[in-house]
């Protein structure tokens, strides 16, 4: 197996997955969506609300606000020696304040959470909350506790995950007359000096819509797809960079993996 990084950043990554096959890849998809473990408020304490939203709507809000999360620092309480009662191990508490005075208009942002632990804090601090008239006021206790995807979007550390095929385009008997110039949508064929052709930065733009091949009436298209190649795009909602949610959905296939070897070696 082989990974070439084409990008990175600590929100997304685009990379080419070769050398394996389609259900490794949607392995990885998956766990970044529904089994790498994250941070996100799931019971909130509301000591005064005098705003115009209902305080179940306003729990809603939080829930879906990212945290940042650390795997070090906190473990599900699926696995926590608690049992799900909720410990320093497992949870974490936030609060929110916030009050209009007189003839102002405040509006409430994620930026405004006072987190106990300074390692988990929202990770966009712009992300409007609510918003306050003339004397109305919010205070409340959140408690965040790690969970998964497959139990809640809120949980979700992934938002834009997935994998296509590497596609495989030739040309064979190509008399340039330029028509599956004009059919591509992408704009990715050029007009070489004996044939049509596509550089390789430009392949991986292709969305394997096989227009270009539909379009030549002397069949010298041929669009194919490489089985073992995949190219993959994903995105993180801060609550860890893209490196590091790429990194822990591995280790949890191969955790389960580990798991499944051991329960196989009992029998």
């Amino acid at each position: 197996m082989e990974i070439d990084i084409l990008e990175l950043s600590d929100r997304s990554a685009k990379f080419i997955l070769s050398g394996t096959t389609a259900a490794f890849a949607n392995g990885v998809r998956r766990a970044m969506l529904a089994d790498v473990p994250t941070l996100a408020i799931d019971d909130v304490n509301i000591y005064n609300n005098t705003s115009v939203l209902y305080d179940e709507q306003l729990a809603l809000r939080l829930g879906l606000i990212p945290l940042t999360s650390s795997l070090e620092d906190f473990v599900p309480q699926d696995k926590c020696t608690c049992e799900g009662s909720g410990c320093p191990a497992c949870t974490v508490s936030l609060t929110l304040s916030a009050e209009a005075g007189e003839e102002e208009q405040v509006i409430v942002h994620s930026g405004d959470i006072v987190s106990s632990d300074p390692n988990v804090q929202p990770a966009d601090k712009n992300i409007p909350i609510i918003d306050l008239r003339t004397g109305q006021k919010v205070v409340l206790e959140a408690i965040a506790h790690m969970g998964y995807g497959n139990e809640h979007a809120k949980w979700q550390a992934g938002v834009a995950c997935g994998y296509k095929n590497m596609p495989v385009i030739t040309f064979e008997g190509c008399d340039r007359c330029g028509i599956c110039v004009n059919a591509c949508p992408r704009n990715i064929i050029q007009l070489g000096e004996e044939t049509a052709e596509i550089s390789k930065d430009d392949l991986l733009k292709c969305s394997l819509c096989r227009l270009c091949q539909d379009s030549c009436d002397i069949d010298a298209i041929t669009v194919g797809v490489d089985e073992r190649s995949f190219i993959f795009t994903m995105e993180s909602d801060g609550s860890y960079t893209a490196q590091q949610l790429i990194l822990n959905a591995v280790n949890t296939i191969k955790g389960k993996a580990s798991e499944m070897q051991g329960i196989l070696d009992t029998l």
